[in-house]
């Protein structure tokens, strides 16, 4: 009897320091790491909204090609965007393909937060976690001619690349409201 209590005690204690590090890590996390078309990104999480599993998306004609269209989502229409095409990354091979065959069980819808004033998601390739500013060890070189919504460039201790976003200034841009082709 008394080695059970000593379990449980232990479990509990166990628990208790688990959840205590979870709220520590989600305190100081500042990104939503994304890949899309391979480039990495980082979302801000003040920025970012929900995260949902690729839904149907109702196509809707005559819109640019990284508009790729409209997805019901916990009852309210989004429009759905595809990252990779609206920030520039049509030279990679995977964007000859058509939306639908770049799908895969990893691909992400990424909502824009509520503050925001749009409803809209970011079709991303997949997800690949939270990031703070610690698990980056240098500036990175900015990409010439960048556009307003590139922050940065940060270089992981593993040497891999990203760009930070800035969705509000990448949803101020005169273009993401201009869809029409």
């Amino acid at each position: 009897m008394a080695t059970n209590r000593q379990s449980l005690k232990d479990l509990q204690e166990r628990l208790a320091q688990r959840l205590t590090a979870a709220k520590s890590e989600a305190a100081t996390a500042s990104w939503l790491a994304v890949e899309a078309s391979g480039q990495r990104y980082l979302m801000p999480l003040v920025q970012s909204g929900e995260i949902f599993p690729w839904a149907a998306v109702q196509v809707v004609p005559y819109t640019k090609p990284w508009y790729v269209g409209v997805a019901s989502l916990r009852g309210g229409l989004h429009g759905v965007i595809d990252l990779a095409r609206f920030v520039g990354g049509e030279t990679g091979s995977p964007l000859a393909a058509s939306p639908v065959d770049r799908v895969t069980s990893d691909s992400r819808l990424v909502s824009l937060h509520t503050a925001l004033g749009f409803n809209a998601v970011f079709w991303i390739d997949r997800l690949l976690g939270l990031r703070n500013p610690a698990m980056f060890g240098a500036l990175g070189e900015r990409p010439a001619a960048s556009r307003d919504y590139f922050t940065r460039s940060l270089v992981d201790h593993q040497g891999h690349s990203w760009q930070e976003l800035d969705l509000q200034a990448l949803t101020a841009e005169p273009e993401f409201m201009a869809i029409a082709a």
